[in-house]
């Protein structure tokens, strides 16, 4: 897992809460998401998407900022066993090619129906996503309303989440995404100029592929390491990161309610900002208590709607709790058909 990644999860694996959740991972669960498989042509650049399973409705799934495809690779297989089921590289990232604009959700969402229909890949559709995955799936909802049968939102970015947690947290939060920010940055120079072994660059920016391995699998991880010493990872992923200010405003301007759209929302347990040993601060509890207040926010848009607190998970629960996320994905389907 790269030091940018995952957004928020940097700090949870700065805190420790990650590797244990991790633990149960398969060594060779990854291997499959370790190469390209149908490389697409959507207008000049070709994207990466692997499906497998079959069912009348196939799932889709989008990752947080930064992260490719791999992301759901404790997830993907098991829904596969129910109904089609999809993963796919957004622009410049994982196998994908890179694009000449960023990946805002109304880019991604252009990108990933011509490549859902250049694949063979039909509706109805379940939409799956992560943090700014979870946004880039509500936009494609309001654009394509007929071709999505239900949502499943993995602590998914909302428009009004980082100016609702900066007020609880009285600028700190601006402060993390300032320095996350400032970071994908520094990476992107160095990677430019090339990872030197055993520099100090290549140790904060490139994954240790050994290290890794250990929850990936050596395939995946091989690929991960790879793909964080590319300068074209992180031109993506700074301007993907640079641009969610826009996403949001995209998701603001669309927001509607979703009818009667079944809607499974699921949100951390496990704060990536608690201090492992010691008492919840009382803006800990401000911080969380928000988040999980903007998360229902969502349940005002559907008469179908449910919210559910992942015990033992943080920001990216596909990644520590992939069981809660399959039965989640279960559960819509369920009321799909």
């Amino acid at each position: 897992m790269t030091k940018a990644v995952y957004g928020f999860a940097v700090l949870a694996l700065a805190a420790g809460v990650m590797p244990s959740a991790f633990a149960a991972a398969q060594p060779d669960a990854g291997a499959v998401f370790a190469v390209p498989h149908q490389l697409v042509d959507v207008g000049g650049r070709k994207m990466n998407i692997y499906c497998s399973g079959q069912g009348a409705t196939t799932v889709v799934f989008d990752s947080p900022s930064g992260d490719a495809g791999w992301g759901w690779y404790r997830v993907q297989p098991e829904v596969a066993r129910h109904t089609r089921a999809c993963v796919y590289d957004r622009a410049g990232l994982g196998f994908s090619d890179p694009a000449k604009r960023p990946n805002t959700s109304e880019n991604v969402v252009e990108d990933l129906h011509k490549l859902l229909a250049a694949a063979g890949e039909k509706a109805p559709y379940v939409l799956v996503g992560n943090s700014l995955g979870g946004a880039n799936v509500q936009v494609f909802t309001y654009r394509y309303p007929k071709e999505v049968k239900g949502l499943v939102l993995v602590e998914a970015q909302h428009e009004d989440e980082t100016s609702r947690l900066d007020k609880v947290t009285q600028g700190k939060i601006k402060q993390v995404y300032t320095m996350i920010a400032a970071q994908n940055k520094y990476c992107l120079a160095a990677a430019e100029k090339g990872f030197k072994a055993g520099s100090e660059e290549q140790t904060n920016c490139v994954d240790n592929e050994a290290a890794i391995a250990k929850v990936f699998g050596p395939k995946l991880a091989a690929a991960i390491s790879a793909s964080t010493a590319k300068p074209g990872f992180w031109r993506a992923n700074v301007a993907e990161y640079d641009g969610i200010a826009a996403s949001d405003e995209q998701l603001r301007k669309l927001r509607r309610p979703f009818g009667d759209l079944p809607v499974v929302v699921l949100t951390r347990g496990v704060s990536p900002y608690a201090i492992p040993g010691q008492p919840q601060s009382a803006m800990n509890k401000a911080t969380e208590d928000e988040n999980f207040a903007v998360q229902k926010e969502y349940l005002k848009l559907t008469t179908r709607g449910t919210q559910r607190v992942v015990a033992g998970a943080g920001h990216v629960i596909q990644a520590e709790k992939p069981e809660a996320v399959v039965a989640a994905v279960l559960e819509v389907l369920k009321q799909v058909k």
